[in-house]
This record gives structure tokens, C-alpha cells and sequence, in this order.
């Protein structure tokens, strides 16, 4: 999938409305995937397109809930020696905005000095994976998570603290569940 600003968005509604009153007229059909896929896109933001090979996943899981919660337990559960490797393999366990976010992740982090010299890591457990009310293959995400480092004083005497994500998941043809949209809130 590919993430649609409201723009865009915007765009290809004018378009496609343009083009189904103007050009073919009532003798046009309209392709039927098309108008579930403008109602996908309102709703989600994204656009369903077809997958091309760099868009290929990795894994997947059997539900909707276990796919959450093992992208949320890898992305908070990391070390200065890993947390770039671990960015890259969700990137390529998941799609669409939540791909994008954990590619840009190790991309950062691979050149991150204080991250490095620091000895910092993060470790934590998902304590929580609710449905959101109102919005289908969304779920509230809450973690209890501790940073510490070993090279910086930085992180000293931090305790554990609660965040809050929001995922989006979405199922693939085959079946299998993959996290879509990671949205942490705090």
C-alpha cells in the first residue's frame, strides 16, 4: 500500500468523478474494485495498489492482534548493537506507512553517535493490544518501557514509563496479518 496525502487524496476523487461523469458516460463501467478501494483510502489513508518486489513481506502472521503485538515487541525491545538490524526486519515484516517509519528508524539509527557511544537500549513488555473503537484493523498499543545506557549517565535512574501507539494492520492475500501503520503517541 502506498500512503496518500489528503491531497492526493483529493486528487484522484476530482479525477475519478471527472472521468466517470465526462468521458464514458453511463456505458463506462466503473472497475469494480475501484470504488472499495476510494472508500479503503478515505478511511485509511493509504491506497491499495499492487504489491511490486520491493514491496515483498516477510512473515506474516495468523491474526490480526498476533501480528500487533509482535511488530510492538521487537520495535521496543532493542540495544545500541541491534536496533538498526531490528528497524530493517520490521520494515520488511510490515507495510505502508509502518514500513516507511521503521526503514527511516534504521536508517537514523545507523549513524546515530550518541545512540552508539552511549551504550543505549530500551527493553520493555506490550502490556496492553485493545480494538479502537469505530475504526476496523486499528488497535491501541500500550507498553511499559525502560531506556538505560551503558556508556552515558544520560538515562540514569529513568524508570519505566507507559507509551501509547497506534497500529494499523492489514491482510495480506495469502491470509497472514501484517502491522500497515505504527503511530506512537507517546
Amino acid at each position: 500500500m502506498r500512503r496518500l496525502t489528503a491531497i492526493a487524496l483529493a486528487a484522484l476523487a476530482a479525477a475519478s468523478a471527472t472521468a466517470a461523469a465526462g468521458c464514458g458516460g453511463d456505458s463506462a463501467p466503473r472497475p469494480s474494485g475501484e470504488a472499495a478501494a476510494l472508500r479503503q483510502a478515505a478511511r485509511t489513508h493509504e491506497y491499495p495498489s499492487p504489491a511490486t518486489a520491493a514491496d515483498a513481506v516477510t512473515g506474516g502472521w495468523p491474526s490480526a492482534v498476533s501480528a500487533v503485538e509482535a511488530f510492538a515487541t521487537a520495535y521496543i525491545n532493542w540495544s545500541f548493537a541491534t536496533v538498526t538490524a531490528q528497524m530493517r526486519a520490521l520494515a520488511q515484516a510490515s507495510v505502508g506507512q509502518a514500513r516507511a517509519a521503521t526503514a527511516l528508524a534504521a536508517a537514523e539509527t545507523a549513524g546515530d553517535y550518541e545512540l552508539h557511544h552511549g551504550g543505549i537500549s530500551n527493553h520493555g513488555t506490550v502490556e496492553a493490544i485493545a480494538p479502537l473503537a469505530h475504526h476496523p484493523d486499528q488497535y491501541v498499543v500500550v507498553t511499559r518501557e525502560q531506556t538505560t545506557a551503558t556508556d552515558s549517565a544520560a538515562y540514569q535512574g529513568l524508570r519505566p514509563a507507559w507509551h501509547l501507539a497506534l497500529a494499523t494492520v492489514t491482510r495480506l492475500a495469502g491470509g497472514q496479518w501484517v502491522v500497515s501503520g505504527w503511530e506512537p503517541q507517546s
